[in-house]
Order: structure tokens, then sequence, then C-alpha cells
């Protein structure tokens, strides 16, 4: 197993401590995420009791499933225990850059329907400031130019996902921008802002969302907590 994969499946099974019986659980997408819950699976075939559970891809959905996990939706319950999900950078105030799958949209959803949020992640991906990954933002096709336009405006650099060649289409029939700002000083500012433009359905900056941080180095892992 790769180094990098190692850290993944140990903050993905560090990350189940947090799961009590009965939870009712978000489940986050990526990588770090389908190892966390192939390991919640593997405890659920092992007598582990989960009430329900809300997954933020397709991709995620089918492991969910194939491990027998009860799954409904965000109409079927009126909040979540816990989620569990990946990020693509987190920095020490436990603020996050996730959306690098596409499923930026869904995650915050529920990472917002949830009494607790929990990252895992991999030692890469803590840094002491938040920016060298592109911030990935959703945007109805009706508004994409002028989303664009407001974006270099900030001073970011916009680029469109591609899928092979064609724009990269989210769940919900958007394009993802994957903007460049640099080093972000200041992750909430840069959010808000972003929160103000028509047109953009969601970014992929999570600021004050995340109650727990797992950080796997090696086979040991550290943990962070706001």
């Amino acid at each position: 197993m790769k180094p990098q994969d190692l850290e993944k499946k140990t903050a993905a099974v560090a990350s189940l401590e947090h799961v009590e019986d009965g939870m009712r659980l978000g489940l986050g997408s990526g990588s770090t995420s389908a190892a966390m819950v192939h390991a919640l699976g593997a405890r659920v075939r092992e007598g582990l009791k989960v009430e329900c559970a809300v997954p933020t891809s397709a991709e995620t959905r089918a492991i969910a499933e194939s491990y027998g996990i009860p799954i409904v939706t965000l109409d079927d319950v009126e909040r979540l225990d816990l989620t569990i999900d990946g990020a693509d950078e987190a920095d020490p105030n436990l603020a996050l850059i996730k959306g690098g799958g596409g499923a930026l949209l869904h995650e915050k959803i529920v990472a917002a329907a949830s009494d607790k949020f929990v990252v895992i992640a991999d030692s890469s991906k803590l840094v002491d400031k938040l920016g060298a990954f592109k911030v990935p933002v959703e945007v109805l096709h009706f508004a994409a130019r002028p989303v664009k336009t407001r974006i270099e405006g900030m001073g970011g650099q916009v680029s469109v996902r591609q899928r092979g060649d064609a724009p990269f289409v989210t769940e919900e029939g958007n394009l993802i921008y994957d903007c460049d700002f640099g080093l972000i000083d200041d992750p909430a500012e840069l959010a808000e802002l972003l929160g103000r433009i028509p047109g953009l359905v969601e970014h992929g900056l999570f600021v004050d969302m995340a109650n727990v941080l797992i950080i796997a180095r090696g086979e040991a892992t550290e943990v962070h907590t706001r």
C-alpha cells in the first residue's frame, strides 16, 4: 500500500471512534471517504447498528448499499448525528477547501445538516494557509459568463473543470470552476464574497463547519478540534 493510501485508511478507521449505535450518518465523497465507508461497512457486518445514512455522491451510495447500510435522503430525516468527510486542504483553524471530486454542494448541505462534522485526511492535506489547491465553485450554466467575470474581478484565475473533452457536470447538472486566488489570508472573507455572487450555487470553502480534524501520519493520527 502506498504511504498516502495507508494514511487515508488510518484516518478513516480512526474516525469511526465517533460513530455510535443508532446514529444517523452523513457519508462524504472522495477516496478518503470511500475508505471510511468500507471500514464502516465492515463494522456494520460485525454488528454495528446504523439507523440510516445520507451519501453525498452516487459513488458513496453504491459503496454503502453494498454493505447493507440503510440509505435515506434529507427529506427523510430532520438532522444527522454525524457526518464524516475528507478534504482537499485543511488549515490549523479547521477551515477547509473541498470539492476536488465535484460533490461540494451535496457535501456542504449534508455537513450543515449534522450535529457533528468530522474531517479525515492524510498528512499532505494539512497546510499553514489554504490556497495551493484551487477553490472549486459550482455554477449555473445560465450564469457561467457573469460568475467568471465577477471572480476574475476579485483577483481569481478561473478554469472550467473538464472531464475528457467536455466540461465536467455535477450531479445537479452544474459546471465547476476551479479558482486560483493564491494563498488565502482570510478564508472567511473570501467565502462571504463568493457567496454574494448570483448564479454561483456553492463554493468549496468550508469555514467554521468542521468540529474535528483527524490527520494521519503513517499509522498514527493527530486530532485537531474547534
